[in-house]
């Protein structure tokens, strides 16, 4: 388990490249046949990646020891959003097949959690956010066609893009957990722009579907502190809630947010002009 510890933004505007990547950017997401785990001090979240190939990774009572609990999901809610080929999830003994992007919620108290692929050569790649939770909601999958979705942005300032709710109140219940999958499309390359902070809730970026020389400049930092991190396929960036989270690409790519926070309300965002920023 990688350990980030909570940053203070006078701290961050000191950093270097290095340092900033050091404390923000998680660089490997999957390892073939394991699990990937970065825990965050900020809002205690979890984020990491499984990818089986041809074994089945299991999450139980081994990262429960590294926890301080029995099992891992004995105070935690999980949310699992598939990027790769099908895949199986079986959860204390019920199975959920996910399909290409779509996701499966996990609600806490689950003991024992199980990560297979169907066909070796397409592995599933199984992206992960995990969150302190203080009661147990039902599991459940979650297709792009049951998601809640919404079209921001236009071409001319090159920011169209689709955000696929997929796991937020109006589609169902969790303590605190949120995520989604934003597809930009085809010729615009802006995320989030003109961006926002929001000071309730940390967010974290999961960059995706992103060509071996494509990056991501990701703009991060208080609005009249900007620092940006060069980010690559299948690389997440950690956001406090005093950063700005948006971004760039040499290219269309996609994105797996996720949130964790006081609240679960989409819009609730301290928004910034563009002049506004430094």
């Amino acid at each position: 388990m990688d350990v980030r510890q909570s940053i203070h933004s006078d701290h961050a505007r000191q950093l270097d490249t290095a340092g900033l990547r050091r404390q923000f950017l998680i660089e490997k997401i999957f390892e073939a046949d394991a699990c990937t785990m970065t825990y965050s001090h900020i809002d205690r979240i979890i984020v990491g990646g499984i990818k089986p190939v041809v074994k089945t990774v299991s999450i139980g009572s081994e990262v429960g020891k590294q926890l301080g609990v029995s099992y891992f999901l004995e105070r935690r809610e999980l949310g699992v959003i598939n990027i790769g080929g099908a895949g199986l999830i079986v959860v204390d003994g019920e199975a959920y097949e996910l399909g290409p992007q779509e996701a499966l919620y996990v609600g806490q108290g689950a003991r024992n959690v199980e990560f297979s692929s169907f066909d070796p050569a397409r592995p599933a790649k199984f992206y992960y956010n995990s969150a302190p939770a203080h009661t147990h909601y039902p599991n459940r999958k979650i297709t792009l066609a049951e998601a809640s979705p919404q079209t921001l942005g236009d071409d001319a300032t090159s920011n169209r893009r689709t955000i696929n709710k997929l796991i937020v109140p109006e589609v169902l219940p969790t303590c605190q957990l949120t995520m989604g999958l934003t597809k930009l499309a085809e010729g615009n390359l802006w995320n989030t722009m003109p961006c926002h902070t929001h000071e309730r809730r940390m967010e974290v970026y999961f960059y995706f579907d992103m060509d071996d020389e494509t990056a991501v400049f990701h703009m991060m930092g208080q609005p009249q502190e900007t620092r940006h991190l060069l980010v690559h396929n299948e690389q997440a960036v950690i956001s406090p809630s005093w950063s700005i989270h948006s971004g760039v690409g040499t290219k269309r790519y996609a994105f797996i947010w996720g949130m964790v926070g006081e609240n679960q309300v989409f819009g609730d965002m301290d928004h910034l002009a563009v002049s506004e920023l430094r």
